[in-house]
């Protein structure tokens, strides 16, 4: 008897069929009966439906019911879908403390949890559901590593809060109340009701932080359907494009279209570019390159720059302006946005729709107001971001020079040095900063923090107290994208890889120059010799899971990937 004939339950071309094809796979398909799956079942795709569920993450809590949207798209178009989750930790619950080492750290882990349970089980396409910071980045760097058709739906942006009369209140904006109560701008009492009314629903919060920019770039990339980008997160809008992506996965795996397909390298320029004209959080610097990486894409600081003198900043969104993600929604959302700079973008590339991008956008027309500008009259005539180099940043560094004054793209000061934000914050909060003064957080970085926290809690306290024209703060950990004003992060190499800002001391002068894309140290390089001749590095208290990623992590001006011997 053919035993292998009579146990072909589906074509071996399918991943899956290693599971379900074949006499010797009786365990593994007693494994199937036993979750529900019928005879009927054996023979289909199976979809995996991966989450980032959590009950402790806003940005997290809804993502099971859109998961439950998701398996109803794959049922519907032929698929078996098998759900599981992964983990998500929320950058605004960890600002201000040692938490903060772990979010861009747990990147790594999720794209490697997602390649594990993909790999081992033989799922034939993916869906996948972050909501914030890392999590989106991890999952597109695992769709892009694993290359089976694949599509994002990320959890969307909460509504904007009311606080003091003003509907457009974001959480980017409460972050400075600390600042502002110990300047007595305002009360305690005036920022516990701000802190009730501030985040009304779930999602993620409601300005273009890291989660939102991310959330947007997964569109801009092609890895998400139209308006996933923008909707809010508690629309019927994103349910329904959640049960769609269930239905495009399954035409991506009828036609073979993998994300390395979707994720070349004029789609990654594309990323850069969208980052730019939406003015975008930094960290989109390192999740851009490390999803390159993923993909064997080249990707590097110089892209950045250059894509930064082209391509204008169009979008008045907060932090950098005066609108939350919802209003850009309302102006049309990505796909206006990309029709904007269209003249500016790779419209051959493909996208998980199965269109390319010229074909997605040609019906598209922008309607330009406050929230969305043009290319003619934009924000500002930059992009977003910028990039600096100089004897201080040999490597590189990042500004979100969207949301510095125009005052302070050209500012000259006297270092105060701290290793590490805490003590920082402290020197802020005592009134020890006096104007004039570049605050420089150092061992912050990547391998140094261990983790590239965010300094967030620095930045709120300096521009609560109305600052940001006086001081300037440079780290070599990174910033939060709800951060504005002069911060630059990204510094490379970093303090515990030696560094040039690891031999600063209180009362060297440095010069930063936005418009000449420079950051200099005013030392000389045979002082600098002489300081580093009997300099050791700090090396901070860590555990097991610090420890590995600090041996393994790379540089901020590579996307601080993992290193791989």
């Amino acid at each position: 008897m053919d035993y292998e004939n009579e146990f072909r339950y589906k074509d071996p071309s399918y991943r899956s069929s290693t599971l379900t094809n074949g006499l010797a796979r009786s365990g593994q398909r007693a494994l199937l009966y036993a979750t529900g799956m019928d005879e009927e079942d054996l023979k289909k795709p199976f979809v995996a439906v991966i989450g980032s569920f959590s009950e402790m993450v806003p940005g997290h809590t809804h993502l099971r019911e859109l998961a439950d949207c998701v398996c109803q798209g794959v049922i519907e178009a032929g698929g078996v879908p098998r759900r599981s989750e992964t983990i998500a930790i929320c950058d605004g619950l960890c600002q201000g403390h040692k938490g903060m080492r772990y979010p861009l750290a747990s990147r790594d882990l999720i794209a490697d949890s997602v390649e594990m349970v993909v790999e081992a089980h033989h799922f034939d396409a993916m869906v996948l559901l972050p909501g914030c910071d890392k999590i989106i980045p991890g999952m597109l760097m695992a769709a892009a590593r694993l290359d089976i058709p694949a599509v994002v739906i990320p959890g969307g942006p909460m509504l904007p809060g009311n606080v003091g009369g003003n509907p457009l209140f974001c959480s980017s904006e409460l972050r400075e109340f600390p600042g502002r109560v110990e300047a007595g701008v305002i009360t305690p009492d005036y920022m516990k009701a701000a802190e009730r009314a501030a985040l009304p629903t779930v999602g993620s919060c409601a300005h273009l932080g890291t989660a939102n920019s991310m959330c947007m770039l997964t569109e801009v990339l092609g890895m998400g359907l139209p308006g996933v980008g923008t909707a809010p997160a508690v629309s019927n809008r994103r349910k329904r494009l959640a049960r769609a992506s269930g239905r495009a996965v399954m035409q991506l795996l009828k036609k073979g279209i993998t994300p390395r397909m979707i994720l070349t390298r004029e789609a990654l320029l594309n990323g850069v570019a969208g980052a730019m004209a939406t003015g975008s959080s930094t960290n989109l610097v390192l999740h851009l390159m490390a999803i390159a990486h993923e993909a064997g894409v080249e990707l590097n600081l110089s892209d950045f720059d250059a894509i930064s003198r082209e391509v204008p900043f169009i979008c008045n969104l907060q932090p950098s302006g005066k609108y939350p993600i919802v209003s850009l929604d309302a102006s049309g959302g990505i796909p206006a946005v990309l029709k904007t700079i269209e003249a500016k973008l790779h419209t051959g590339v493909m996208t998980v729709t199965g269109q390319t991008l010229a074909e997605q956008l040609a019906g598209v027309i922008p309607k330009p107001d406050d929230v969305l500008k043009t290319l003619e009259a934009p924000q500002k005539a930059e992009g977003g971001i910028a990039v600096l180099h100089g004897s201080l940043a040999p490597e590189g560094a990042v500004v979100k020079q969207s949301g510095v004054k125009e005052s302070m793209y050209r500012f000259t000061g006297k270092a105060r040095v701290f290793d590490s934000m805490e003590e920082a914050d402290a020197a802020v909060s005592g009134g020890a900063i006096r104007p004039g003064t570049v605050l420089v957080i150092r061992y912050e970085g990547p391998q140094g923090g261990p983790g590239m926290r965010e300094m967030l809690s620095t930045t709120a306290l300096i521009m609560g107290r109305g600052m940001d024209e006086e001081v300037a703060l440079v780290t070599d950990g990174r910033f939060s994208g709800a951060t504005h004003g002069p911060c630059i992060g990204h510094i490379s190499p970093e303090a515990s890889a030696g560094g040039p800002i690891a031999l600063v001391q209180d009362g060297d002068e440095i010069a930063i120059d936005i418009h000449a894309r420079t950051l200099e140290l005013h030392v000389s390089e045979e002082e600098l010799a002489r300081r580093k001749e009997g300099w050791q590095p700090i090396k901070k208290p860590r555990g097991p899971a610090l420890s590995k990623y600090a041996s393994l992590v790379t540089s901020a001006s590579t996307g601080a990937i993992l290193r791989l011997e």
